[in-house]
């Protein structure tokens, strides 16, 4: 176990770099500030540039830090659910049943404000399928929900194909954007905010039964825990944290796969520290990301989660590398 003082020191660390990416990211777009018009634009909201910090760049900043540690929230509690460390937060068709709900709104032209709510309407909509299918009698199967997530992300996928085919040629870019993962537009909704905390803090609260479920369902039983009932519990905080993030953002591959993986590696397997640190790593790894996607090729803004894929392939083929050389 990690001692106390470095643990204090590797959350300090990502505190402050999770505070300074966010304040990086409000500096830095198709307008550069420098250091004098960056602290007038703080102090100043209705200042020429403190419109474009306070109302565009750190809402922005702040939506994506948060969408990275849910991400990697889900992806820690999706990891242990189906005990494979390379599993992600949309293997079990949450992210299907949002994009397809979002996508139904565009093509009929609803409103921006209106998108998100149809998201997690879909998302949730997919959650009650899978949990009705999967659910089943008799003992727990990981198997079986694996199935019944993958065969439920193919029918969204099916019916996200014929709206691109039936849709209106003018929301067709719209639509992409948010099928490949966009911050363009995100602002962070209280709601989502609170769902990340109260999630955080029931998930911190069972970190011990993280512990023991991860070293195998045979050991949870022989140790007291729940299995069964604990493992639903798993599935469905891990699908509310994937649906908030999809609400938000679309679907933005790699952080939930690429981040708790990572953070595994680095501080261990005690989920009292993988939980935190993934949380905080993830939101910076996104709002860098994201700043990344507004500059490189500025004015012009591309779509984050063609950053987060080019970033993430090669990390994930490193990984797979590893275990195989492992093996």
């Amino acid at each position: 176990m990690m001692p106390t003082a470095h643990r204090r020191l590797l959350f300090f660390s990502l505190a402050l770099l999770s505070a300074a990416s966010i304040a990086f990211a409000a500096a830095i777009g198709s307008v550069t500030l420098n250091g004098e018009q960056w602290l007038s634009a703080l102090t100043n909201p209705d200042s020429e540039y403190g419109e474009l910090v306070w109302r565009l760049r750190l809402p922005r900043a702040a939506a994506a830090w948060t969408v990275g540690a849910l991400l990697s929230l889900s992806g820690c509690l999706m990891q242990v659910l189906l005990r494979n460390p390379l599993a992600d937060p949309y293997i079990l068709g949450v992210s299907g049943g949002a994009s397809f709900a979002a996508l139904l709104g565009m093509t009929l032209g609803v409103t921006a404000a209106i998108l998100p709510a149809l998201a997690w309407a879909g998302a949730l909509l997919s959650i009650l399928i899978v949990f009705s299918l999967a659910r089943g009698e008799g003992p727990w199967s990981r198997t079986r929900l694996l199935l019944t997530g993958v065969v439920t992300a193919s029918g969204w996928a099916a019916l996200i194909s014929l709206l691109l085919t039936l849709g209106p040629d003018g929301s067709l870019r719209g639509m992409l954007f948010w099928l490949i993962g966009d911050l363009s537009y995100a602002r962070l909704p209280f709601w989502a905010l609170m769902i990340l905390v109260i999630i955080f803090l029931v998930c911190f609260g069972m970190a011990r039964s993280l512990n023991v479920l991860a070293m195998g369902e045979t050991t949870a039983r022989l140790l007291g825990e729940p299995s069964r009932k604990l493992l639903w519990v798993i599935y469905l905080l891990a699908s509310v944290l994937t649906a908030t993030a999809v609400s938000i953002a679309g679907n933005i591959g790699f952080v939930g796969l690429i981040v708790p993986h990572l953070m595994r590696l680095l501080v261990g397997s005690d989920h009292r520290i993988l939980l935190p640190a993934a949380a905080m790593f993830g939101g910076l790894f996104l709002v860098l990301s994201d700043t990344l996607a507004r500059t490189v090729l500025a004015p012009r803004q591309l779509p984050v989660g063609v950053v987060t894929a080019l970033l993430g392939v090669p990390l994930f083929l490193m990984l797979l590398n590893r275990a195989r050389v492992k093996q």
